[in-house]
């Protein structure tokens, strides 16, 4: 499963043309114990750049951007219960699941390597 990433901190894992879109072990650290997530609704459209909910902790809020465009096929329901699963393994606790409308948008978007040499410079 490949994984890209965002300069917001927002990854996609893509398996095929299913993208599980959640945040950066970076962006979980930086915000400490996550207490709340805002998902949107299955269904939804998303749009590359464009935010599609938020994140919450107790030090800060940021706004979470959709890597791609795409329709969300599932939000991650466990989050919902227990936020704090972000903190624990961001990269399994994806926020939301997509069908990849453009698979060419993948290309604008950062690879592990890019990333990580990206974090040097914050």
């Amino acid at each position: 499963m490949e994984i890209y990433y965002l300069p917001t901190h927002e990854y996609i894992k893509v398996d095929g043309n299913i993208g599980y879109i959640g945040v950066s072990e970076y962006a979980a650290s930086q915000l400490g114990a996550v207490t709340y997530v805002d998902m949107p609704e299955e269904g939804d459209e998303l749009e590359a750049g464009e935010e599609f909910g938020a994140i919450e902790s107790r030090k800060a809020a940021s706004d979470l951007y959709s890597p791609v465009s795409g329709e969300v096929l599932e939000v991650n329901e466990e989050l919902a219960d227990d936020p704090k699963l972000v903190n624990n393994a961001p990269l399994d606790a994806w926020i939301v699941k997509v069908k990849i409308a453009d698979s060419a948008e993948l290309e604008g978007l950062m690879n592990q390597e890019a990333y990580d040499k990206y974090l040097t410079t914050l």
